[in-house]
């Protein structure tokens, strides 16, 4: 029954020597904002986290492997839904999304535009 997503981040955590708890405690402190159950029921592979939920357990999973003096093994999204095993939401400046803004570079001899 699990995903394997969830399947990805338990054996990562467990690969980080890291527990539920101290995983859920990385990511509340990245900002993640799920509680510690839904947190070990996505390592579980019995809810799939959001985009967001799983690019901040990565981020707290591969900070680990850092300090451990590993590379940061635990991949992250490539800008798929969710679903996908390495899901992730869209990026800022992507022109695919609604919201997107172009980047674009200011001249310091234009002038300043007024509207």
């Amino acid at each position: 029954m699990g995903t394997h997503l969830g399947t990805t981040l338990d054996v990562a955590r467990t690969d980080a020597g890291l527990s539920n708890d101290e995983l859920w405690a990385r990511y509340f402190g990245l900002g993640g904002m799920a509680m510690p159950l839904e947190v070990e029921a996505f390592l579980l592979g019995l809810v799939e986290p959001s985009a967001h939920d799983h690019e901040v357990l990565v981020h707290a999973l591969n900070e680990r492997f850092s300090e451990l003096g590993r590379n940061h093994p635990v991949p992250h999204g490539d800008g798929a839904g969710a679903s996908d095993s390495l899901g992730a939401g869209p990026r800022r400046g992507d022109p695919t999304t609604a919201d997107a803004t172009p980047e674009t570079e200011e001249d310091p001899d234009d002038p300043p535009v007024t509207h």
